[in-house]
């Protein structure tokens, strides 16, 4: 592993000062939410996908919408039904006859956030339609391969609960999110600011973009060079090992899902200005990284198979 100085301390201060600002703004507009605001910050530098899994009404577009406002990135939402087609989100090529060719006509995944809402209510053909997008930020159509913005951030929500009518997400396509989180209710204080203040979408229309993409890809080039030693790879690497011999656990992590460990929780050092990886980094983030890659046994949760491995192994 590289021990090169970290990017922590070569950031400008403006740029670093700037991705505080950020934060603080997008958790100005999602109230009661730091953990799952740092998460989503976590995806986007880290290169990765979110997906959120939670009941309706509990901010999960807000949280998107907020993201992309704050970021100064575009932002293009799908609705996800059983009728959406693959050329829905991908695009379409139509005959022109005054030009008398095909013109090809971009879908909205042609964008820098893309909120693919409900995306478990789609077909299985069309859910797999972001799999080369989400994994190669590319779309391969008509015999062409066009490549997508950059940066590029799926965000997906569904619904855990109200699953009539809805395809589950392959194990396949679940791999392709580096990170899985849940809102949750806010408690009373954040609760009763909401019911007493603004609009969240009027307030979201209002703010002024604190980055933009040239600054947020500086960012991201930063992420692999922040600093993990031999012994926290030793824990990552004792991590992915616990999780194929844990009881109740039927199918592991992957060397794939350690690396997205190991990538998640640079990302999180480096936004709490530090040049050099935790293990309380790889902590905060195992749930997120795990929960949806381990596959458990009938009479047991990932979420609780999650918890037993991080009690299992030990920082040395």
């Amino acid at each position: 592993m590289s021990t090169n100085p970290a990017p922590a301390q070569m950031l400008p201060d403006d740029l670093r000062q700037a991705l505080r600002e950020a934060q603080a703004q997008v958790n100005t507009l999602v109230l009661g939410k730091p953990v799952q605001v740092r998460l989503a910050f976590v995806a986007l530098l880290a290169g990765g996908h979110l997906l959120i899994e939670d009941l309706p009404g509990l901010g999960k577009t807000t949280l998107a919408h907020a993201l992309a406002a704050t970021l100064g990135l575009d932002f293009k939402r799908v609705q996800f039904t059983s009728d959406l087609l693959p050329s829905d989100i991908l695009g379409v090529s139509i005959y022109e006859a005054q030009a008398r060719r095909f013109e090809f006509h971009p879908g909205p995944v042609f964008t820098h956030v893309l909120l693919a809402d409900e995306i478990n209510r789609a077909p299985p053909r069309t859910q797999s339609a972001l799999l080369e997008a989400m994994a190669e930020h590319q779309v391969s159509l008509d015999g062409q391969t066009r490549t997508l913005p950059d940066p590029f951030l799926v965000i997906a929500t569904q619904n855990p609960v109200d699953l009539s009518g809805t395809y589950p997400l392959p194990d396949s396509q679940l791999d392709r999110f580096l990170l899985r989180m849940a809102l949750g209710y806010p408690d009373a204080a954040a609760e009763r600011a909401l019911l007493a203040g603004a609009d969240r979408r009027d307030l979201i229309a209002g703010v002024a973009p604190l980055l933009d993409a040239p600054r947020i890809l500086a960012l991201r080039h930063a992420v692999p060079q922040v600093h993990a030693s031999e012994a926290l790879l030793d824990y990552v690497q004792a991590l992915i090992a616990r999780s194929r011999q844990q009881p109740g656990v039927r199918v592991g992590l992957s060397p794939r899902a350690g690396l997205a460990l190991l990538r998640a929780a640079r990302a999180h050092a480096l936004l709490l200005g530090r040049n050099h990886v935790l293990p309380e980094d790889v902590q905060a983030l195992f749930p997120a990284v795990a929960e949806h890659r381990l596959v458990a046994e009938a009479d047991a949760s990932a979420a609780g198979l999650a918890k037993a491995i991080l009690h299992a192994v030990a920082v040395d």
